[in-house]
């Protein structure tokens, strides 16, 4: 993993982790000091179903409260997962660490200035409208299940931002490639970019990628982010091309087979 942003870098993590909040946004949150505990029976997704600590300093009576969260989690119906990003407790690993929950899903926040990137050429499009083509497009291209189409529904019906879904495909309504864009204010933050897996490496992705990020910057953002799997290498080395750099960086810890809390 890399280093923990130093104190000077934090307010820029807390701002992408609450932005990402806003973007991505869960059915049901709660907190328990500065944890905020995130669920969403409609939808699987980690980030929508996760413990995520957002205060190093927060780190008092973590037995009792990891307990409490996971007869939250049972009560739910979903596996207790903790999301570990900068602003949790080093303690709070450390007592994950002696129990012997694993570590998985590193991922990568990048950002990229929009003032630095060329998009001279590329012509502005128009979000689609039409959010349910533009989920059954992306299950096509096998960017998530059929099963979660009503709860994915929800949730772009849930975001506060402005929401962009962009969605390419040939002559017989084929798709080629969609991501979906999220503003908020100066920030604009990338989601599911997926392209067709028959068509890979023909620019097809980068192509919506570019188009969601002109979008973004006529809608008043001037910096863009996103979140992506560390062992992706194909996705960072496109968005490193684009320009993006790391920020910082998030797990997933997973109690064992058979922990009760």
């Amino acid at each position: 993993m890399s280093p923990v942003p130093n104190g000077s870098r934090l307010p820029n993590v807390r701002r992408l982790e609450a932005v990402s909040f806003r973007s991505w946004p869960a059915a049901n949150t709660s907190y328990d000091g500065t944890w905020a505990i995130r669920l969403t029976a409609g939808h699987p997704s980690k980030r929508l179903n996760s413990v995520n600590p957002l205060d190093p300093a927060d780190h008092s009576d973590l037995e009792n409260r990891i307990a409490r969260a996971a007869r939250r989690f049972q009560g739910f119906g979903r596996p207790l997962v903790f999301r570990q990003s900068p602003l949790a407790p080093p303690e709070l690993d450390n007592i994950l660490d002696a129990r012997g929950w694993r570590r998985f899903d590193e991922t990568q926040v990048m950002t990229l200035d929009l003032a630095e990137l060329d998009l001279d050429d590329v012509v502005s499009q128009l979000p689609l409208k039409d959010a349910g083509r533009w989920i059954d497009q992306c299950v096509v291209m096998k960017s998530f299940d059929a099963a979660v189409k009503p709860g994915l529904s929800e949730l772009i019906g849930s975001v506060q931002g402005d929401v962009g879904l962009f969605l390419s495909e040939d002559s017989d309504g084929v798709p080629l490639a969609a991501a979906m864009a999220v503003r908020f204010g100066d920030l604009v933050g990338l989601f599911e970019v997926v392209s067709n897996p028959a068509m890979r490496r023909q620019g097809l992705g980068r192509r919506v990628v570019r188009n969601a990020l002109l979008w973004g910057r006529e809608q008043g953002a001037n910096r863009s982010w996103l979140q992506v799997v560390a062992d992706n290498s194909p996705a960072i080395a496109l968005y490193e091309d684009l320009g993006f750099e790391e920020v910082y960086r998030y797990a997933y810890r997973q109690a064992p087979d058979g922990y009760q809390g």
